[in-house]
């Protein structure tokens, strides 16, 4: 498949949530290689989960491919992946602060996969992000600059997620990163609950308090 075949598969026209699919991660993948090959996994169980409910989305923030297979395997119960990475995947031998080839390779593996999915044209979404993408530390002035941030544009406003019928967003991930702190502070003030769960526990309701540099 091409790119633009698989950045379809992810993004199908005129379905719901997927203007925010981003297309960075499924640009160049064919154009590198570093030698590595994602082995084909098993989709992660859903332990904190057991059927999809309208009234919910998720954001699913954990490291690199992982949190590609964690959003598949929600795709396997009803919810509507929705890709938001937005890391450039550097030239080959260069070092890099974020290994953002691996997200789009396992988006790539994955496609055949959510292919043969269907989803409910009202399906909730969950978004997928990369915990690397602030990896912003920078050992060397010669190390490729490509962590990135969440924005409030990458993600629905949460006047359009009460509209659209969400009332609750669930975090997957070890932490809320500061960035997506800024977001999900201005859903929980239009009323939207928070929740967060890591991989293998059950969702807490969570409360956040604002940012200290809110945008």
């Amino acid at each position: 498949m091409t790119e633009k075949e698989i950045y379809r598969i992810w993004a199908p026209y005129g379905k719901k949530w997927v203007d925010w699919v981003r297309p960075v991660a499924f640009v160049g993948n064919h154009l590198y290689d570093r030698g590595y090959y994602l082995q084909e996994e098993e989709l992660p169980p859903v332990l904190f989960q057991e059927v999809c409910e309208k009234d919910t989305a998720f954001i699913v923030d954990m490291p690199g491919a992982e949190s590609v297979y964690m959003g598949l395997a929600l795709a396997a119960i009803g919810y509507r992946p929705i890709p938001v990475y937005n890391g450039t995947i550097e030239q080959n031998e260069a070092a890099a602060k974020v290994d953002n080839l691996s997200v789009g390779k396992a988006l790539h593996q994955c496609a055949d996969t959510l292919s043969q999915m269907t989803f409910e044209d009202d399906a909730p979404p969950v978004f997928l992000t990369d915990s690397n993408r602030l990896n912003q530390f920078r050992k060397h002035r010669s190390l490729f600059d490509n962590s990135w941030d969440l924005y409030a544009q990458d993600l629905p406003t949460g006047e359009y997620l009460r509209k659209n019928g969400i009332r609750k967003v669930v975090i997957v991930g070890n932490k809320v990163s500061r960035d997506l702190k800024k977001i999900l502070y201005r859903y929980q003030k239009k009323g939207v609950e928070l929740y967060r769960v890591k991989e293998y526990e059950k969702k807490v309701r969570i409360k956040l308090l604002r940012p200290l540099f809110p945008d």
